[in-house]
């Protein structure tokens, strides 16, 4: 019995396989010129393409590296600009990762309930870049 049943569902499989690019050629809603002369509707393709996501409110840099008390650079330009927007800290952005920086940056990762360490990490930049573009920012 078993034998039977296994045979005629090997034997069912390539029928319906073979069946199945006629029955989803049929019904597809793609048609031709000549087809949309008869009133059947195209499907109308996007002519321009639109970038996905926010203007950035900081444009610095685009790296993410990680960040802590005596790094300079860019990066830390960027991530106090963000700061500045994401919870109005007042920093200069003067790209010197110091007391007040990362004070502020303990205050921003408290705000958004993430691991407060003073460090901008993978966790926080993901966190301040979000809310520094975010329409309603300052938050806290």
């Amino acid at each position: 019995m078993r034998r039977a049943l296994t045979t005629i569902a090997a034997l069912a499989l390539p029928i319906s396989l073979v069946a199945a690019p006629a029955v989803a050629a049929s019904q597809s809603p793609v048609t031709t010129a000549a087809a949309s002369d008869q009133g059947v509707h195209n499907l109308k393709r996007p002519t321009n393409f639109v970038t996905q996501g926010p203007v950035d409110v900081c444009n610095y840099t685009d790296s993410r590296p990680s960040l802590r008390l005596g790094v300079s650079g860019q990066a830390v330009q960027q991530a106090q600009c963000y700061l500045n927007q994401a919870i109005g800290a007042g920093l200069d952005e003067d790209g010197n990762f110091g007391p007040v920086t990362r004070s502020a940056t303990e205050d921003f990762q408290r705000c958004a309930d993430i691991v407060v360490d003073g460090r901008i990490g993978a966790q926080t930049w993901s966190f301040l870049s979000f809310w520094a573009n975010a329409p309603e920012a300052p938050f806290c």
